[in-house]
């Protein structure tokens, strides 16, 4: 290991595994119930499944998918194959087979991880049914009951196939990494169109989450459960590689149950916890919360769009979380664009997503693509060293993105304080026009936290023949609470300009979210146009 400490580039995640090594050796790297993997065991359990997959003629440069939920196997799989020089193409668990196929087939895999027990599903059987001809083998990383057929391998067969790799012809691979390699080919998820195949490199990740790492002080020895999946930056980059640049422990969750969550915080001591808003909110609204001891959270980083500030403050007060936070990133440039200093005013981290990183750029510009001025509200543009490469083979869609000036046009509306503070105010696509007034979604839903009946919601524009369009309020209600359609009506009057109160109110007991816990608004619309074509509106 010290030769390839000496030897390998930096700036690539498998050197920041060989840095760990050292630096973490006595501190346990992955706890995932009965396994516990340390940090000086970890480059040997990576480098098995390297050894693995040389052996299987995985090339530099390859593409080789994960198809599973969050799990030690998980980050020893995407570790190990990166330590190969292949390019990690993590997949949605919320995906069928046909869906999973589809970005195989797009993005040539060669190999698939997956498994045959998630949300009762074999995942591995089911893809090989409709497996493209680029899927040369699928190693399942779970027990099935089912015996594997000759296009499966299980794990431990896989490790087995690695022992006779020669040293010499692992370090060569090892060595010929560079910081500028691919580091992941991700998909975006899909919910407004077809996903795009998003092209990261090493570098782009290591430095932007040492970033993260060092704004919120994060420490050797934390313990941080992992509920983002690691098929999203938020659990891939923000969770177990910003892990592994602090030394914390990575704890994967494969499911959000909050009751499960707030166990596991009490049980396991658990400091760092990030999140998606609906993570936070889900917890608060927890009938049982206050039987639970959460003394040992510190850390927590929400982003999305505009965080209600009664959320922050309930988070502080209620949870006790020390440090809270927002961020602000996408896909496209690799999960991290701005982050808010802990520091900052109350309600700077409330209303904003903070500075641009070190080393980037963040602008907002008009329709016709001009620069606007501090305070003026456009589209969100982001230049710098962490923007992709590209769209897999997408040169359209790439220029389309990323204009000449190597700026990346996220598709997000915001604006800039006079401090250079990003505050989210939605997506271009949610937008809606209610009499020639825009709406964003993000700042009424903002608006309807403060009403403390309610837990969740989520807002979206529906067609109105007079105004064009209005908006529709989908309403998670807390337990013990009443509230009616008029009641909630006649409150957001007094709080809101006419225009953006919501002439629909629909009360739900959930609000349907991806795998990422993020609303599927395209799910609720449809859910309003079906009862609108049954004369239910």
């Amino acid at each position: 290991m010290d030769k390839l400490s000496l030897a390998l580039q930096p700036n690539t995640i498998p050197s920041l595994v060989i840095e760990a090594a050292t630096k973490y050796s006595n501190i346990t790297a992955i706890r995932d119930g009965e396994e516990s993997i340390s940090y000086a065991e970890l480059p040997d359990r990576a480098l098995d499944v390297t050894k693995g997959l040389l052996n299987l003629g995985v090339q530099k440069g390859d593409r080789v998918a994960v198809w599973a939920p969050n799990s030690a196997r998980w980050i020893l799989a995407a570790i190990g194959l990166q330590m190969a020089g292949a390019v990690l193409v993590p997949l949605n668990t919320r995906m069928k087979a046909h869906e999973a196929q589809e970005i195989l087939h797009r993005s040539g895999a060669k190999v698939l991880f997956s498994v045959g027990d998630f949300l009762s599903s074999d995942y591995a059987a089911e893809l090989e049914k409709v497996a493209p001809s680029c899927l040369e083998k699928i190693v399942v990383l779970s027990e099935r009951q089912a015996e594997p057929s000759d296009n499966m391998l299980e794990w431990d067969a896989l490790i087995r196939l690695g022992s006779t790799a020669s040293q010499e012809r692992l370090f060569e691979r090892l060595l010929s990494l560079e910081s500028n390699d691919a580091s992941d080919l991700m998909f975006t998820s899909g919910t407004t169109g077809k996903p795009k195949g998003v092209v990261s490199i090493h570098s782009a990740c290591v430095n932007a989450f040492r970033e993260y790492v060092q704004v919120l002080a994060l420490k050797p020895g934390e313990r941080y459960l992992v509920i983002n999946p690691f098929f999203h930056a938020f659990g891939y980059k923000a969770g177990w590689v910003a892990s592994l640049i602090a030394g914390a422990t990575i704890l994967p969750e494969q499911v959000f149950d909050a009751e499960t969550v707030l166990n596991r915080i009490e049980s396991e001591r658990i400091n760092i916890l990030p999140g998606p808003p609906t993570l936070y909110l889900s917890l608060l609204a927890h009938p049982k919360l206050d039987r639970y001891d959460l003394s040992s959270l510190r850390v927590a980083v929400t982003g999305a769009s505009t965080i209600p500030p009664v959320l922050i403050e309930s988070m502080r007060t209620t949870l006790g979380i020390e440090t809270v936070t927002t961020a602000y990133g996408l896909t496209e440039c690799g999960g991290l664009a701005t982050i808010c200093d802990p520091l900052s005013p109350s309600e700077v981290i409330a209303q904003t997503s903070g500075k641009a990183i070190v080393g980037t750029e963040v602008a907002i510009f008009s329709q016709q693509g001009h620069a606007l001025a501090q305070g003026e509200a456009g589209e969100v543009c982001i230049r710098g060293f962490h923007v992709m490469k590209e769209y897999f083979q997408d040169t359209k869609a790439t220029a389309e993105t990323i204009d000449a000036d190597q700026w990346l046009h996220t598709g997000d509306l915001g604006v800039l304080d006079p401090e250079g503070n990003l505050q989210i105010t939605g997506r271009i696509k949610d937008m809606f026009i209610v009499g020639g007034f825009n709406c964003y979604p993000a700042e009424i839903e903002a608006a309807l936290a403060e009403n403390h009946q309610i837990a969740q919601s989520a807002v979206i524009g529906v067609p109105d023949e007079r105004m064009g369009e209005v908006g529709c309020a989908f309403i998670v209600v807390k337990t013990g609470c009443e509230l009616d359609e008029a009641e909630l009506i006649r409150w957001s009057r007094e709080r809101m300009s006419n225009y953006k109160v919501p002439r629909y109110v629909r009360f739900v007991d959930s609000l349907p979210v991806n795998a990422s816990n993020k609303v599927l608004k395209n799910e609720l619309a449809q859910q309003f146009k079906s009862e609108a074509a049954l004369g239910t509106e």
